[in-house]
């Protein structure tokens, strides 16, 4: 099925287990894409997995950089920009009395402001289209608050509500810009919880399991295609039941 082909896409965070995986559905379903992020050795292996992709080494936390990055990303794509998903993140958990200014700002610059900034540019490209669609990967914690992570809970709400806000905006444009929320997913990091606290989190998910990095890049694939142009602003839970809006 390739319900995508020929759209140019840009994925950040693509060397993460998330983005990978979001990189290799797109990438299934005929999108051009250009995969960034940091570990480069990643980012060259997608490549050569796969034809249809070009990579680009970028750090999402020099917003100075961030116009100038789209616009080197958009050209190696053939000058067009059909769709952006703000992938990228960072995590730095604390207690809110031990949290320093500092590991609140770098979760807030990185996950909120330079979502802000990818979108802001993005939108400037799409807008000459007269098309284009955003995802953003916000959380579960976005919406329930979660022990430790006061900046990162804080960011990924942020996320939430910008995006409705800018779908305001541009939605006559033809732009829509959409959330995705993921609960808690098998990744490197899950990996390393401690085997009785991942049975108390998975105890309170419905669905009994962790999510695979595949149910959120299938979330990415269908608002990114033709069949969610009706549906702008919204946020869309990956969480096998553990929270319900």
């Amino acid at each position: 099925m390739n319900d995508l082909k020929d759209k140019n896409i840009i994925v950040t965070g693509a060397s993460g287990g998330i983005g990978n995986s979001i990189v290799k559905k797109l990438s299934e379903r005929g999108a051009n894409i250009l995969a960034s992020g940091t570990k480069v050795e990643k980012l060259h292996e997608l490549k050569k997995n796969f034809k249809n992709i070009k990579i680009l080494k970028f750090d999402i936390s020099q917003s100075d950089k961030i116009e100038e990055f789209i616009e080197s990303a958009t050209n190696e794509l053939g000058g067009g920009l059909d769709c952006l998903v703000n992938n990228a993140g960072v995590t730095q958990d604390n207690l809110a009395i031990r949290m320093s200014l500092d590991e609140w700002k770098k979760v807030i610059d990185i996950n909120l402001t330079s979502t802000f900034l990818m979108s802001k540019s993005a939108i400037k490209k799409m807008l000459k289209n007269k098309f284009g669609k955003i995802v953003n990967i916000s959380s579960v914690v976005g919406h329930t608050g979660n022990l430790g992570q006061t900046n990162y809970t804080a960011s990924k709400a942020g996320v939430i509500a910008m995006s409705k806000s800018l779908a305001i905006e541009y939605a006559k444009k033809n732009i829509n810009i959409n959330c995705i929320s993921p609960g808690f997913i098998k990744t490197t990091m899950t990996d390393k919880i401690d085997e009785k606290f991942k049975e108390a989190i998975i105890s309170k998910i419905p669905s009994a399991r962790l999510g695979e990095p595949d149910d959120i890049a299938n979330a990415v694939v269908f608002l990114c295609s033709d069949q969610s142009s009706y549906i702008n602003g919204e946020t869309l839970h990956v969480n096998g039941g553990m929270y319900m809006a």
